[in-house]
């Protein structure tokens, strides 16, 4: 099964990265790509919690996976080690046999000078979802992060 391994430094520190990746407030704010708007019906942040979120596309014309313009996934914490790692498990609600299928993204925090560097994993992409894609996706996302993290810390670059 293919995956995606996409790194990115953030000027924050841990305890602050690992804040937004289990905010709600947060995370509809950062996981979210460009031309986007993401909608989360349930975030339960912590081992065996579930969330449910739903991406639509601000143009007309796009589409989506689950309805034409809106995708939704949905998921567990399977793992949480505070300030450290997070690792969910998620499945898109589509009836794309291309796209169904259990998905896992690990979070993982290690400290590095004047921040935080961020390890995203996605393991298990269906064989509709495109590496290329989902690693892009998930460049933006993360740059999201860094920029959402650092304004709280009030780091200005």
């Amino acid at each position: 099964m293919p995956s995606t391994r996409v790194e990115k430094f953030v000027g924050a520190p841990r305890p602050s990265v690992f804040r937004a990746l289990l905010d709600a407030h947060s995370v509809r704010t950062w996981m979210v790509p460009d031309g986007m708007t993401s909608r989360i019906h349930e975030f339960d942040a912590r081992v065996g919690g579930r969330f449910r979120i739903s991406l639509s596309y601000d143009l007309p014309g796009e589409t989506g996976k689950a309805t034409p313009h809106t995708d939704t996934f949905h998921g567990v914490f399977a793992r949480v080690v505070p300030d450290r790692e997070v690792v969910q498990t998620i499945e898109f609600e589509t009836d794309n046999p291309e796209l169904t299928g259990e998905m896992t993204v690990t979070y993982t925090l290690d400290d590095v000078p004047g921040g935080t560097r961020v390890t995203a994993r996605h393991d298990n992409l269906p064989s509709g979802l495109s590496p290329e894609d989902n690693e892009v996706g998930f460049r933006t996302a993360l740059a999201n992060l860094a920029a959402l993290t650092e304004r709280a810390e009030g780091h200005h670059h």
